[in-house]
């Protein structure tokens, strides 16, 4: 549609309403947006992680995983619809509950998650071309700086770059390397799987029993009961998705349609995750049995293989799969909401090089200082952020509006229906507010005021972080705002 309502502190091109000629992506390229970000080298390392460290057997974990990639299937289709029908991005749909300056909020928490996950994808990608390196030359690097020698600066700063180019040919660019990225990785991947299946012999079997029969639980998973985990695994991977979850509308609003965005969603992220489960695990298993430990990072275990072609094919699949998603996932929603923080100033590419930047940063940090709060705190901890606003803007939207917008209204900064109070809508940052503070202290429970929330949060695990959060939000939201 178009918007005859241009303020210069809400409006500028790239966030104005998707037309519809530009609406060109179907069901395979939301396919292609969640087979990168499960298949990321990231990902990898959680869901094995997962496998190892909670305790359970592998079918619980294997259920546990599936049964997330259902749910967040779910939340997507919600959060994707009012983009697919209105195509407007998050920041913009933000504020219709939260005001249209208010949502300059939600959206730059959303900025700065991304650009936290994108400074760690730019790292791994970097892990990539690293291997590669000491693949082609046989020198594994000298020196020391920030926990990375002289081979790891100059693949993380290549990365760096390439990305910079990347996202500055533009959207099309990326959407034709995500297409290209996603299949490619499942098949390195498969053929990864086959050889550690072919080295281990039987050993990986017996390897892979050993880890469906259980073990014992580490990494934040200690003292959970066999249900307290279960539930633990199942919020880690909701949380992992849950950035992607909040802004799904920035790829939502290219989709031509409903049906493409629902069925991309269901074999993209249902049938990525039962897939890429089972090659973890068979690779898991079999790194145990070929090695004689668990090797957490796809890079080292290829480069413990010690076979030339693999590694470079390898190598290449890693590097896009992981700059696939970072582009998608990580980069075109900050890109979006510094935009919409100041329109009149910043526009997308603008956006993107602020992210470059700040990721460059978070990057240049991970190994030294960033990875000391382990990992799954580190998921938690970001997703407890932002599920409260992604409660609050569904319910808001649903429940509250009824499915029913004024876009015009989106963009006008002179007294609305989405002005509010000045602006903003206080009674949707109260609610904000409050079910994050709670969520993040279902992480970290000494932040906590009252000892009885401590005294059950330290013995539940952080795993639960998104799904409280998200569930407060709404519920607060819906009972202290009045139906309009």
């Amino acid at each position: 549609m178009r918007v005859t309502n241009r303020d210069k502190r809400l409006y500028n091109s790239d966030l104005a309403p998707t037309h519809d000629s530009k609406k060109n992506w179907g069901w395979f390229e939301i396919f292609n947006v969640w087979a990168n970000d499960v298949q990321s080298l990231f990902g990898y390392t959680l869901a094995a992680s997962l496998f190892l460290a909670s305790g359970l057997n592998g079918w619980a974990v294997f259920l546990a995983l599936i049964l997330a990639g259902f749910f967040i299937m779910w939340l997507v289709n919600l959060s994707g619809k009012p983009s697919v029908k209105h195509g407007i991005p998050y920041p913009v749909f933000a504020r219709a509950s939260m005001g249209v300056f208010g949502a300059n909020f939600p959206a730059m928490a959303r900025g700065l998650v991304a650009m936290f996950w994108y400074g760690a994808q730019t790292y791994a990608a970097s892990t990539a071309v690293a291997l590669l390196i000491t693949a082609i030359t046989g020198s594994s690097g000298s020196g020391d700086f920030l926990g990375m020698n002289n081979i790891m600066w100059i693949s993380f700063i290549f990365v760096s770059l390439f990305q910079v180019y990347l996202f500055w040919q533009g959207i099309d660019l990326i959407r034709k390397f995500l297409n290209f990225a996603g299949p490619a990785v499942y098949a390195v991947m498969i053929v990864l799987m086959l050889v550690i299946w072919f080295k281990a012999g039987g050993g990986l079997l017996s390897e892979v029993g050993t880890i469906f029969s259980g073990g014992s639980a580490t990494g934040g998973f200690e003292g959970l009961s066999s249900t307290g985990a279960f539930l633990a695994v199942f919020g880690t991977m909701v949380g992992y998705f849950a950035a992607v979850v909040i802004n799904f509308g920035d790829f939502s609003r290219f989709v031509s349609n409903e049906k493409e965005m629902k069925k991309g969603n269901l074999y993209g992220l249902v049938g990525n995750i039962i897939l890429f489960s089972f090659i973890t695990l068979m690779i898991t298993g079999g790194t145990i049995a070929v090695f004689g430990e668990y090797v957490a990072e796809p890079t080292a275990m290829v480069g413990r293989i010690d076979n030339m072609l693999l590694t470079i094919v390898a190598a290449f699949a890693f590097f896009a799969a992981t700059v696939g998603i970072n582009m998608v996932a990580n980069f075109i929603p900050p890109a979006y909401d510094l935009s919409n923080l100041m329109p009149g100033k910043i526009n997308f590419r603008t956006g993107g090089l602020i992210t470059a930047g700040c990721g460059f940063v978070i990057g240049g940090l991970w190994v030294a200082v960033i990875t000391k709060m382990g990992m799954f705190p580190f998921v938690n901890t970001l997703g407890a952020i932002l599920a409260p606003v992604f409660g609050i803007m569904i319910s808001d939207y649903y429940l509250i509006k009824k499915e029913r917008l004024d876009v015009n209204d989106l963009f006008n900064a002179k007294g609305g229906k989405y002005f509010y109070s000045g602006g903003f809508n206080p009674k949707a940052m109260y609610a904000w507010l409050i079910s994050g503070y709670i969520a993040v202290g279902t992480v970290w429970p000494s932040l906590l005021i009252f000892d009885a929330l401590k005294d059950f949060f330290a013995n539940a695990g952080g795993g639960f972080a998104w799904i409280i959060g998200a569930a407060l939000g709404a519920i607060i939201h819906l009972a202290i705002s009045k139906k309009r």
